[in-house]
């Protein structure tokens, strides 16, 4: 007799949980046994999904007793840290949100337009990349495979709800320095170049994770590449100033038709129309929206581009269902 799959969703209370359940219903994933699962602060409460009312569960330590297929990790660190080890011992395969696997030599770092065949590659762990490298190596990948891609530069303009709930609190407080909750300064009108807690050379941590991911997913762990990450005062999506160093020579023209026709990029770019991407018109999606492609006069083969995606959605949740449905299709 056939079974259901019986999937968890861990932090299904939380900014990405909640979107993980929305894309659930977008995608009619209903045909299968949920679990929701959070804090001992969220449990009890109701959520409605699929129509139908469910109890979020408290975890804990027996919580994976329960023989889940999947998992979908949407919960922090600590809590992937903790309970993920005990979920893969019960034979539950999990896909993680966090960055605490995500540089594991064991563990696939899967965006599926770029690398799919990874997937199955994992040991019981399938990590979910930052957000704001998500958006950026769908496009880098279809460019690398054409030019063979010699040096990135990152410059990242990135939302509030990167930094969740209370992120979006310090944009609403505006002015209010003696109330900030996530940052060290007001949002509201200021850029604050520091995403992440500073490491030793001076970095952040959120700009080392686009470096060592990009060149994970890409395959390619010597290939020179920085970043500045910078917290805008904008609500949702991500926007990204990407230059990049070609080994081969380009038509312009190429480079856009080629974009255009890969799946999960929309093509915005057309100056004389003021055709670029903006997070008004990418949030809610799941595309990565591209634009602004212009020559980098100051090389020899580079180009500079606009990336927007919305953070919550491909840059976290969509993906990670999108790869929970390369693993029950397969």
């Amino acid at each position: 007799m056939y079974r259901k799959h019986k999937i968890a969703i861990v932090g299904s209370t939380g900014l990405v949980g909640r979107t993980v359940l929305k894309i659930l219903e977008e995608r009619n994933l209903s045909n299968f046994n949920y679990v929701l699962f959070s804090s001992k602060k969220s449990a009890g409460t109701k959520i409605n999904f699929f129509g139908n009312d469910y109890i979020i569960c408290e975890l804990n330590e027996k919580s994976f007793d329960l023989n889940f297929d999947y998992a979908i990790f949407c919960a922090g660190g600590n809590v992937s840290e903790k309970y993920i080890p005990i979920a893969v011992s019960k034979g539950c395969t999990v896909i993680d949100n966090s960055s605490v696997y995500r540089m594991n030599s064991d563990v696939p770092l899967i965006v599926p337009e770029v690398n799919p065949d990874e997937i199955f590659k994992h040991k019981g762990i399938i990590s979910n990349p930052n957000c704001s490298t998500i958006q950026a190596v769908i496009p880098l990948k279809v460019l690398d495979n054409k030019y063979c891609i010699k040096r990135i530069i990152y410059s990242t303009y990135q939302a509030v709800s990167g930094a969740g709930r209370l992120g979006i609190e310090d944009l609403e407080n505006q002015y209010d320095e003696n109330n900030t909750k996530k940052f060290p300064y007001p949002i509201y009108n200021n850029c604050i170049p520091h995403i992440d807690v500073f490491m030793d050379d001076n970095y952040t941590k959120e700009e080392h994770k686009m470096i060592d991911e990009t060149r994970k997913i890409l395959g390619k762990p010597n290939l020179p590449i920085t970043a500045t990450a910078v917290r805008v005062p904008v609500t949702n999506c991500h926007g990204e100033s990407i230059n990049v160093e070609f080994e081969k020579d380009f038509d312009l023209y190429d480079i856009k038709i080629l974009l255009q026709n890969f799946p999960g990029i929309i093509l915005s770019d057309n100056p004389e129309k003021n055709h670029y991407p903006i997070a008004t018109k990418a949030t809610g999606n799941d595309d990565v929206f591209v634009g602004r492609i212009r020559r980098d006069y100051s090389v020899k083969s580079g180009i500079n581009f606009w990336v927007v995606a919305d953070n919550l959605r491909k840059g976290a949740a969509t993906n990670a269902v999108q790869i929970l449905e390369k693993l029950i299709n397969s």
